[in-house]
């Protein structure tokens, strides 16, 4: 008993001095801030540690890097895909390009809102359940402690009949001694089951939207039925589209993923399921002689691939089946994936609005626009893994109230983001200039492409911090900020397209894409250097 009670005094003391170092550092870091005569030069602090591999450093590469591989395989995939279509000719792969076109569009309206969502609050939900672990443990060890000290423990045993009408005393059994096998507790996280549910109902959603307005669509997007695209593009659309449930399903569980910190197991699930992909689609579109239907049935089939392996493995870790209906957080959910819904709309607004200023330009703009505007977007690869990184490892640290930890990797993401931005600067820079013609050959677009060098390639540091500081303000839960912070961003930006692309033609609609990532990266900066909304504890202020 002696023992027991040093050992716990040892604990609270250990505990009370860790919880005063915090104490301390937060107050260094609230006087840090109030001393700055610039607030916003709370991103330059500790900004030699931007490479170190310290704790922080391996945690945040841990879940960077399988995160980046995983946005990156699609892609690759869908290129291998592309290269076998290619083969059935030109009006198929240009009636297949139409219809990804539409899909992608759809899904992205949906994946943002659904997997930001439910990352962060899996991410909540998981640290309060460990909580409530650690806290029935206690519990546990110290009834076990009473039960070992109290005489009522001690199990009497019979006389043997070798032993009877002796005088010498009974053996005694303690129950403590029992050998107890302890089965794995699950995860009791009733957003994983909530997420489950609604990446389930939005993916039949999707596809019965795509199958069935799938001619209304197709017109939409130039492909009318006199068109000898539309019937390949509408085979491959709505076949396609049989896979979105899946789809969804699989985005609304690398949420859930995410939320754990393992990015592993869905990059492990993607590289079966694309291989998987690439493997079928000689089969149904040569063998089979299905064509493009055979290249959207190997799509689709590995979806449910990449869904049964990441479902079969969140089975293991979480209790889908344990919370009450009560329990599940739809309101939440929706209230919060309406907000996120607002921002997509308005992000792709922006883009999507600047493509058609571009095709206004003619044919020749289009297309150099078209190129750069895809390696534009896909160079953000690498910050969108950040992004993912820091959103989950703050999401955590809000939930432990450890705000030393929500500030210091806020900063450390956003330092990390902006020194990749520099190195895609030189990258994608050089790559543009020597290897434009891997894209084209036509001298009047690579004419144009190298005009748009500057502005592609000397943006990188900007786009990649707007991208990392999204994932900061989702990590802080932060979604009604970034949400009208955006539309209030779309108005200004699509207002800037209109105007600079009347007055300066093909690089106006540049100028203005660069205000507009310049804007999302102000937003996303100013929410921290300003100390308001849930990083206001810097003033010394409780968070809401």
């Amino acid at each position: 008993m002696a023992q027991n009670g040093d050992s716990n005094q040892n604990e609270n003391l250990n505990g009370a001095a860790q919880q005063h170092e915090s104490d301390l550092q937060n107050d260094d870091l609230q006087e840090y801030y109030r001393t700055s005569k610039i607030p916003f030069i709370i991103f330059f602090k500790d900004l030699r540690f931007v490479c170190k591999l310290d704790t922080l450093g391996k945690e945040i590469l841990s879940i960077a890097i399988p995160a980046v591989l995983t946005l990156a395989a699609d892609p690759v995939a869908s290129l291998i895909d592309t290269m076998f279509i290619g083969r059935l000719g030109a009006t198929d792969i240009g009636a297949v390009g139409v219809a990804i076109a539409i899909f992608n569009q759809a899904s992205r309206i949906t994946m943002y809102p659904i997997v930001s969502i439910t990352t962060s609050f899996v991410a909540e939900e998981d640290i309060m359940d460990k909580s409530s672990i650690e806290a029935e443990k206690v519990e546990g060890k110290k009834l076990e402690n009473l039960e070992e000290a109290s005489p009522k423990n001690v199990e009497m045993k019979e006389p043997s009949p070798k032993n009877a009408g002796s005088n010498s005393p009974c053996v005694t059994t303690p129950k403590g001694n029992e050998p107890a096998k302890r089965k794995k507790v699950k995860r009791n996280i009733p957003s994983a089951t909530t997420a489950i549910i609604m990446g389930t109902l939005l993916g039949v959603a999707q596809a019965l939207l795509l199958i069935f307005g799938s001619n209304i669509l197709l017109k939409f997007m130039g492909v009318s039925a006199d068109s000898p695209m539309y019937t390949p593009a509408r085979q491959y659309l709505t076949v396609r589209a049989l896979g979105s449930p899946a789809v969804l399903l699989s985005l609304a569980m690398q949420g859930v993923f995410r939320g754990f910190k393992d990015t592993t197991t869905p990059l492990y699930a993607t590289l079966v399921g694309d291989g998987t992909n690439i493997i079928l689609d000689p089969i149904f579109i040569f063998v089979l002689r299905f064509g493009v239907r055979g290249a959207a049935i190997s799509h689709a089939l590995s979806q449910y691939l990449i869904s049964l392996i990441l479902f079969l493995r969140l089975i293991r870790e979480v209790n889908l089946l344990a919370p009450s209906f009560k329990q599940l957080q739809f309101g939440r959910f929706i209230k919060n994936g309406f907000l996120m819904l607002t921002r997509v709309i308005a992000v792709t607004s922006c883009v999507t609005f600047a493509a058609a200023l571009a095709a206004r330009q003619g044919p020749t703009p289009m297309a150099a626009f078209q190129i750069c505007l895809q390696v534009w977007l896909t160079s953000s690869l690498l910050a969108d893994g950040l992004a993912v990184a820091g959103q989950a490892i703050l999401a955590c640290a809000f939930a432990e109230k450890d705000y030393k930890k929500a500030v210091v990797t806020a900063l450390r993401v956003a330092q990390m983001g902006f020194v990749a931005g520099i190195g895609l600067l030189v990258i994608v820079g050089a790559g543009l200039y020597f290897g434009g013609g891997v894209f084209t050959s036509d001298k009047h677009v690579l004419h144009l492409m190298y005009i748009g060098i500057p502005f592609i390639a000397g943006t990188q540091p900007l786009n990649t911090l707007a991208f990392v500081l999204d994932g900061v303000n989702f990590g802080a839960s932060d979604f009604l900020y970034t949400a009208y912070s955006m539309v209030m961003m779309a108005v200004a930006s699509i207002s800037a397209e209109i105007l600079l692309s009347k007055a300066r033609g093909y690089l106006g609609i540049w100028y203005a894409l660069i205000i507009y990532m310049g804007l999302r990266t102000v937003a996303g900066v100013w929410r921290v250097g300003t100390a308001t909304g849930p990083w206001r504890f810097l003033r010394g202020k409780t968070s809401s």
